[in-house]
Order: structure tokens, then sequence, then C-alpha cells
């Protein structure tokens, strides 16, 4: 979606080998937390993100039973498939960066180690939409270490200029892309590569396309939040509200925008850099308003797109899990660590996974893309934090699904197939590719 990172979206690796023992039980376990070896604990950390490296020198310089080893990692893609060789070599490092929808998929595989016991104790300082990206099952595998407050930016001056106000609903928002259409403006933009547009609003709508039925999967892409959600991407393509820009020429999107060729994105704090990175004329004509709700629902935002999944995770083959657990506790909690991966300059420019993260929030939002909404946007992202989708479940075959769901999505974009004809095919096609790895499914 306007949500989402395209790096994430293009998405073709498949995590392989995936079987379940059980589902998810016999899965996990690691170890009493103590190593035997003399001296310092060394651990191998794996990551992508700006910052990180400076995260680690200032952990090992405070820290003498524990030292931290960073080796970096082209982006996430490349993450799940050099930690996929690590893990059947027996090499895997300890700690992790990662993202939400691979979660379940490592546990299955029983690469990850069940820390609840040692980050437990620390749940209640962080949100609670961050903390759920780590549980499986009502375990922790990892410790979250980003949030992504997720809202709509909207050009005030083509708002203005057409009499409209900023969307509150979903119906709102139609309606608003109609009145642009006559100006030859469009509402949003679906790029045909990216369907975490219908990921997204069916996670705001309570859907639940696989959850945990006692041992075996349930899948389900056809139940009542999906079929709302489909029913309002219906329209707004069936009524070319919206432009079909890819995100694989990232700039001719910014330009889009920048030009009012496009008037609002669902998105989050860190997504503002590509806008004031691109952007040449619009500056101070953007603001924030509250994620669209669907009618007669309270407002509830979608815990969906890559940063709010950020999180470190522990693999089954550390040695010194509690270790590792501590180390990852103290890189998302330390003040010094959080203010250098939440700023853009020295780190990722993302919202902490902290419940105490509103200092931030100025640091986090552009004052140059605002102007004069600057001071009121701070709270939208506020209130944003608290309103998350705590209960979205990633299926074991997340990323193998994705790839398949990206191709009849192109096709909606396109108007060659309905959103209901692609939710049909992925309900089938999802319970048979489980069904062909072994793992007990129903639906």
């Amino acid at each position: 979606m306007n949500s989402t990172s395209p790096r994430r979206r293009f998405a073709r690796a498949t995590v392989a080998g995936i079987a379940l023992t059980g589902l998810l039980s016999a899965c996990g376990g690691s170890g009493d937390g103590n190593s035997s070896a003399s001296g310092p604990v060394t651990l191998p950390f794996w990551g992508w993100a700006n910052g990180q490296e400076a995260v680690v020198n200032a952990f090992n310089a405070s820290h003498k039973d524990i030292q931290l080893k960073y080796t970096k990692v082209t982006d996430q893609l490349t993450m799940q498939k050099q930690l996929t060789n690590a893990v059947k070599a027996g090499n895997a490092p300890c700690l992790v960066q990662n993202t939400a929808e691979y979660v379940t998929s490592w546990v299955s595989q029983g690469a990850l180690a069940d820390i609840t016991k040692y980050v437990e104790p620390s749940k209640e300082k962080f949100n609670a939409g961050s903390w759920a990206v780590g549980q499986v099952q009502g375990k922790a595998y990892g410790v979250p270490t980003s949030s992504a407050p997720a809202f709509t930016i909207y050009r005030t001056d083509l708002f203005a200029r057409y009499g409209l106000k900023a969307p509150t609903t979903w119906d709102d928002f139609i309606a608003a892309g109609k009145k642009l259409k006559e100006h030859d403006v469009k509402i949003t933009n679906y790029a045909g590569e990216d369907p975490s547009t219908l990921e997204v609003l069916a996670m705001q709508a309570g859907a639940h396309w696989y959850a945990i039925d006692g041992n075996s999967w349930k899948v389900n892409f056809q139940d009542e939040g999906t079929l709302k959600a489909a029913k309002v991407i219906q329209e707004i393509v069936d009524n070319d509200l919206n432009s079909t820009l890819s995100f694989a020429d990232y700039a001719a999107v910014q330009r889009n925008y920048d030009n009012g060729g496009t008037a609002t994105r669902q998105i989050s704090t860190w997504q503002m850099a590509g806008m004031v990175q691109n952007f040449t004329k619009s500056f101070g004509k953007w603001a924030l308003s509250p994620w669209p709700t669907f009618a007669g629902g309270a407002a509830k935002t979608p815990a969906g797109t890559n940063q709010s999944g950020g999180l470190t995770l522990v693999t089954k083959q550390c040695e010194s899990p509690q270790q590792a657990a501590e180390a990852a506790l103290w890189m998302s909690t330390d003040t010094g660590a959080v203010k250098t991966m939440a700023s853009p300059t020295t780190g990722n420019g993302v919202m902490p996974a902290l419940a105490d993260s509103d200092v931030y929030v100025g640091a986090a939002i552009s004052d140059k893309l605002l102007g004069t909404n600057y001071e009121p946007a701070q709270q939208i992202v506020k209130d944003s934090l608290n309103t998350v989708t705590t209960d979205w479940t990633f299926g074991p075959d997340w990323t193998a699904m994705f790839t398949e769901m990206q191709a009849g999505w192109a096709k909606v974009v396109n108007k060659d197939q309905k959103v209901t004809d692609l939710l049909a095919h992925m309900q089938e096609w999802t319970v048979n590719d489980l069904k062909s790895r072994g793992i007990s499914v129903e639906g």
C-alpha cells in the first residue's frame, strides 16, 4: 500500500522447508541461558538498519560480560536467505534483525528460541502493537525495535480548493475521491505489485487470514472483515479513483504526489523522509488526519507495515539466549540507543516501540513537509499509536502466499478481475500450499 516499503513488497524469496510438528508447540525452547565459556559472552548479531553499528559500539562500551559482534546484511530479503543457509549449516547468529511477517515461519522451522521468561518482565515498556509482533501462541521470540503509527497525509491546498475535508471514514474517502476525479486528481495510488493495500484494510476491518485452531491452521480469506475491505478497494478501482504508479519508479511516484496528481497517502512517520528528499513544490501543503475508519467502526489502525513489525530475534542455536535477550532489550530501551535509531540522520528515522514514545514524535515527522500543520500532526501520530491492531497472525507460508497474491493484485488494479475473485483464489491456493508442506490446515 502507500503505507508500505516497496523493498518488502517486491518479495520473491520463499522461506523453504517449513514443517510443523504439533503445529508450533514443539518448536522454540533453548537451554537455560547460561554460557559455560569463561570471560565475556560474544553474541553474533546480524542486521541491516542504519545506526545499528553505533548502537552495538555503545552496548559493548557499557557491558563487560556481554559483547556483540555485528555483521551488516544488505536488506531484509537478503537476511532471510542468509539466515536460511546459516540455520541449515548450524551456525546461525544469536541475534538477527527481522520483521513481523517472517516470525511464524522461523518459529515453525524451529529456528528461534522461546525467550518469554527473559523478556516478559519488560513487556510494559513497549506499546501493545509492537509487543504483539514477536509473539507466536503466547510465547515471545523477539524484542520489538520499532513501531509505525499509521495515518493519512493529504494535500491541504487541493482539499481546500475543491471544498473537501479530511476523510474520517472510508465512505468519506471514496466520496472525496469522486470529487477530486472531476478535476483530474486521484485520491490514492495502488501499485500493481503491492497487495498490502488489501492486507492492511482487511486487518483493520477485523479479518484473520490465518489463525491457530487447536493443532491446525485455519485459513479464511473470505471472512466479513476481508469482504468489507474488498468492497472499499473495488469501489475505488471501479471508479478510477486511484493512480497505478509502480514503486519500481519510486521517483515518479513521489513526483506525482509533489505535482498534485494524487492527493493522499496512508503512511507512517518513516515514509515522510522519501517525500522530503524528492519533493520540490509542495512543502508546507500537507497535513495529517487519522486513518479512515469503516462506517460505524471505532478508530483502528493496521499493524501490517514492515517497520511496525521491526524486532530483534534470538535464534535457537544461540548458546546464550538469556544474554541475547538482555542485549536485545537494551538496544530497544536504552535512551541513547533509541535516540540513535529514531533519528533520520543517525538511524532509520522510525518511531521506537516503547510505550512512552511521545517524546520522539516531533523528530519523527517533518516540519518542512507539514508547515503550519506540524504541531497538530503530532497529536495525530500519538493517537494512532493507541489504536494499533494487536491480533493479526502471519501464517507459516506468508512469503509464498504474498508472492502469489501479487500476481492476482496486478489483475485487480488492471481491472482484469475483481477483488473477490482474488480472495477466492487465495483461499484455495493457501490451503493447498499449507497441505503440500505437510502442515495441518482447515479452511
